[in-house]
């Protein structure tokens, strides 16, 4: 099939973003860490502020939930920019390699819109995107399928007729690239900038 626009998710893609950074500090405790990020600052949790939920409600009402631990719950965006480190310098090397063989290239990611000024400034490697979609700025986040209808309507824009097979899509969340897998993309599951080249060169994009 042929690949007419690569899309890419951005954490764990192009942006080393990890909880932990922030938290190893907070709660040294390997075992309690690990409880208080799956329980408590949840990746459930924090998906509905990727979904539009203000990070101020979200934070308030968690921290009314867990009395005892609220001064941690306030940290986890209080504190927000500790946990991104940066870009990723293997998938930004293949992003900037496909933008220079001219390879259409569009971002969708789940980001709180309050948050993601931040990855801005950090990705001067951004402006290579014809469009980017931020989950928390159209209030709705990845798995969902509505998400990849808009960021197909947004390919489609750029690229009027391109057909859903016709798109190839990375990210390193497994449901994520499943469900678009069964909007009939080609989809990539990253797990490392190699084995993410090898797959776009199966594909038959050249670069």
């Amino acid at each position: 099939m042929t690949v007419n626009a690569v899309v890419f998710d951005f954490g764990g893609v192009l942006f080393d973003w990890n909880p932990e950074y922030l938290y190893r500090e907070l709660i040294p405790d390997a075992t309690e860490r690990a409880r208080f990020l799956s329980e408590v600052c949840s990746p459930a949790w924090n998906l509905r502020q990727d979904a539009g939920r203000p990070l101020r409600e979200a934070t308030e009402q968690l921290a009314a939930e867990h009395p005892a631990q609220a001064g941690l719950i306030r940290a986890f965006y209080g504190r927000w920019p500790q946990m991104l480190r940066g870009p990723l310098a293997g998938g930004v090397d293949l992003l900037e390699r496909l933008h220079a063989a001219r390879v259409p290239l569009f971002g969708l990611t789940n980001w709180s819109s309050e948050t993601y000024p931040h990855a801005r400034r950090m990705g001067d490697f951004l402006h290579v995107f014809r469009d980017i979609l931020v989950s928390g700025e159209v209030g709705v986040a990845k798995p969902d399928p509505a998400i990849y209808r808009l960021m197909q309507e947004r390919v489609g824009a750029h690229l009027p007729g391109i057909a859903p097979r016709e798109i190839l899509f990375i990210d390193d969340n497994a449901a994520n690239v499943a469900a678009a897998a069964a909007l009939g993309w080609q989809a990539v599951h990253h797990v490392g900038a190699a084995g993410t080249e090898l797959a776009l060169r199966e594909a038959g994009v050249r670069f």
